[in-house]
């Protein structure tokens, strides 16, 4: 049976989510990848628990995680019931709807009718009450905002969501989905964009200083974009990797000699650092604390132990940013 970490919250900081009065882990565990029927659950079990005796006390889910979709979430409930049954006020759950799921017209994006069927269906597979956040997974083109917000705002009426998030959502789109929720009496509590060295958007497109304004929260997505920011390709590109796989997040095309160099540079900063590439990227989304949490994925514990390990040292010099950001942006 397990026993969780006497000390396990001794190390890892835990930063406020916008004006709310909930706090994050600094680095949360995403179930995007390698918790599905084609990975081992007893690796699947020893990762969650090795995560929450790090302190990462936050699972962030959607419903068509996988694969194949569903599967995560049916995973985390395996666990939850086994492992975690007696610590659950402990753990932040959070999960998603916008993707696909089932087919038909209403199977996707932004409705009423699909959010909160999706949202009933994701505390079955997990065996909850309740998630923690429920977010929409990305804007619907067609469905009024008003629709969709009203949807999160409701799945907090009916106690199913204590908060709501959005992901994917521009500046602007994030602005009027904070005003629709603010009338309705439910604050955005956070927003999940994809943010890392390589991908700026999140700072270029203004979303960032907007989440400022409004006092709303952030956990970074693909923090070390899709394995590129740690040091699996530093020599090019492993047989065994994603970009060499066909998947669609990344693929082999994306990975250039110039960038490989570019890597290897970034490689010899954190090293001064005293820190693994991915830790370094890890700690530069942290930094300063404008990201409330990164969300990180593993393979196995010491990957995660790997990536948790870079809460060591968040704190940047401005050569090093600067030298980081030539790196980059050259």
């Amino acid at each position: 049976m397990y026993t969780p970490h006497p000390d396990r919250y001794a190390d890892m900081p835990y930063r406020r989510t916008g004006r709310s009065g909930l706090k994050l882990p600094a680095l949360s565990l995403g179930l995007w990848h390698n918790f599905g029927p084609d990975r081992p659950v007893d690796i699947q079990r020893a990762i969650l628990r090795r995560a929450f005796d790090l302190g990462v006390t936050h699972f962030d889910l959607a419903n068509n995680y996988g694969p194949p979709p569903g599967a995560a979430e049916s995973a985390l409930g395996d666990a939850l019931k086994a492992d975690f049954a007696h610590h659950r006020d402990e753990l932040i759950v959070s999960t998603k709807a916008g993707y696909l799921m089932w087919p038909g017209p209403y199977g996707e994006w932004g409705s009423r009718k699909y959010l909160l069927s999706s949202l009933d269906q994701s505390l079955g597979r997990m065996g909850l009450d309740y998630v923690d956040i429920f977010y929409s997974h990305r804007p619907d083109p067609e469905t009024p905002l008003e629709e969709t917000m009203g949807a999160l705002h409701s799945a907090v009426q009916q106690g199913k969501a204590l908060y709501v998030g959005v992901s994917n959502y521009s500046a602007e789109q994030t602005r009027e989905a904070a005003r629709i929720l603010a009338e309705l009496g439910t604050p955005l509590l956070i927003h999940q964009p994809r943010y890392s060295m390589l991908d700026r958007r999140p700072e270029d497109e203004g979303l960032l200083d907007t989440l400022d304004e409004l006092q709303v929260g952030s956990i970074a997505y693909s923090p070390l974009e899709q394995g590129l920011l740690t040091g699996r390709y530093l020599d090019g590109i492993p047989e065994d990797s994603r970009a060499a796989s066909d998947s669609p997040f990344l693929s082999a095309d994306k990975v250039t000699e110039d960038l490989v160099g570019r890597l290897r540079t970034l490689d010899e900063i954190a090293e001064s650092r005293g820190q693994s590439l991915a830790q370094l990227a890890l700690a530069w989304v942290l930094r300063g604390g404008r990201v409330t949490s990164a969300l990180i994925g593993a393979s196995s514990p010491r990957q995660l132990e790997d990536s948790v390990a870079a809460i060591g040292d968040l704190e940047f010099t401005e050569d090093e940013l600067a030298r980081i950001d030539a790196v980059v942006k050259a």
